[in-house]
This record gives C-alpha cells, sequence and structure tokens, in this order.
C-alpha cells in the first residue's frame, strides 16, 4: 500500500509518518475538541453563500463521510480561511516567529493592539484569485490562479512582513491552504487506495465545479482558538 502513497500524502499515514502530529495537546487534544490557543493572523475569508464555498464545503463533507474521518477534527464551516500571513501565536514565542524589537512576553492581547496600529494605512498588493492545487486529510492546498495572482500573492506577504516585523523561514516557500481538519491519529496504511482515490475525485470535483475559489479581501484578525477568527481590519 505504502509503495503507492503520493508523496503529499505520506506524512498523514501510520507507515510513512509515525511521529504524533504536531499540533495534538496544544490546538486540540485526543477527542477533537479545540483548545486555547490565542494570536492574530491575516486572512481571507471564502465568500459565504458562493458557489465555489458550497463546492468546497461538499468537498469537505466528503472527507468527512470517510469510516475513518473519526481521526481528524474538523473546524467549523464558518471558520473556513486562506490564510495569507501568519501572525503571532500563544505557543511560539520565539525569534524568528515574533518581532525582534518587541518583548517575548508580551500578551497576546497587546501584540493584536499594536499590530493594529501599525496596519493602519496598509495598502495592500491588489486583488487575487486562487484555486485548488491539491486535498489532503487537512484540507485543500491552493495557489494563485495565475502567475499574476502568484506574484500578487508574494507582494502581499512580503508587504505584510514589515508591520509583523518577521519572516518565517518558509515565507519564500509558504504552502497556501484552506483547513478542514487536524489529524488526531494517523491514518491507517490499507486505507491509502480509498483515500487517495477520494481526493483524486475531489480535486476534479473542484476543477469543474469551482476553478477559483471566492474569497473576501484579506483582513487581520485575533483568534481564541482554531474555531473562529474574528476580522478586526480589513486591508487594502
Amino acid at each position: 500500500m505504502l509503495d503507492k502513497v503520493k508523496p503529499s500524502l505520506a506524512a498523514f499515514f501510520e507507515g510513512t509518518n509515525p511521529t504524533p502530529p504536531v499540533h495534538l495537546g496544544t490546538r486540540y487534544d485526543t477527542s477533537g475538541s479545540f483548545l486555547l490557543e490565542p494570536g492574530n493572523t491575516v486572512v481571507s475569508h471564502l465568500v459565504s453563500g458562493s458557489p465555489s464555498e458550497a463546492a468546497v464545503v461538499e468537498v469537505r463533507e466528503r472527507i468527512r463521510a470517510m469510516p475513518d474521518a473519526d481521526r481528524l477534527a474538523f473546524t467549523p464551516i464558518s471558520s473556513l480561511h486562506m490564510t495569507l500571513f501568519q501572525g503571532i501565536i500563544e505557543y511560539r514565542r520565539r525569534l524568528p516567529y515574533w518581532p525582534s524589537d518587541v518583548p517575548l512576553d508580551t500578551s497576546i492581547d497587546d501584540m493584536t493592539r499594536l499590530y493594529l496600529e501599525r496596519l493602519q494605512g496598509f495598502e495592500g498588493n491588489g486583488a487575487f484569485r486562487i484555486k485548488t492545487i491539491g486535498v489532503t486529510p487537512n484540507g485543500l492546498t491552493v495557489a494563485g490562479a495565475t502567475e499574476e495572482d502568484r506574484a500578487i500573492l508574494k507582494a502581499w506577504r512580503d508587504a505584510l512582513s514589515v508591520p509583523f516585523g518577521y519572516r518565517h523561514p518558509d515565507h519564500d516557500a509558504y504552502v497556501f491552504h484552506i483547513t478542514f481538519a487536524y489529524q488526531i491519529r494517523r491514518l491507517a496504511d490499507e486505507r491509502v487506495p480509498a483515500w487517495q482515490d477520494l481526493f483524486d475525485d475531489c480535486l476534479s470535483f473542484l476543477d469543474r465545479e469551482a476553478p477559483v475559489i471566492e474569497l473576501r479581501p484579506p483582513a487581520f484578525c485575533s483568534f481564541k482558538d482554531m474555531k473562529h477568527f474574528e476580522e478586526l481590519l480589513v486591508l487594502g
């Protein structure tokens, strides 16, 4: 089975990745309940009621219908978004994930207020469109729909690194995504064919039904956990 697993999916199966999921115990627990993990971020939420949102939700439901989907902790539909730039978060109080000119013990609320001040008048880098390029147990892997869109996404990230005061190590290689769920347990190796067939079908479905996923304008958001991202300031 495992000799047929796609590289993009290898991390999700027991035989190819026996290590525990990285956020288990801090972001969510073994029951699938989400834990307090406050922070802030810049995201674009899906456009509520749009045809592309309906297609994305359909794919999420197909994943939830799998018999071993109890190994996944699903976020609410209302939280669905694409992260444009990662803000700071409680369990990542270290450089280069925090601005070097601000003490590492600054409260999350104070950091959010600081960033609201720094982002006043931020002009952004224009509108962009995204498309799905992959489906995994976590959700959708996405990218700019065209080369121009990909360049605009990069320009946004480069510009946002200034007020946020850092660049993560993966700043230039960041993989855009729309999270549906987090793994509680790796998937069983014998389930590789069933999951890969599902993801192939879902990718074809999205190519047909939602060749472009409609997003709201980027917004600076605060959050207490992964269930809700409160828009504080729409950017651009």
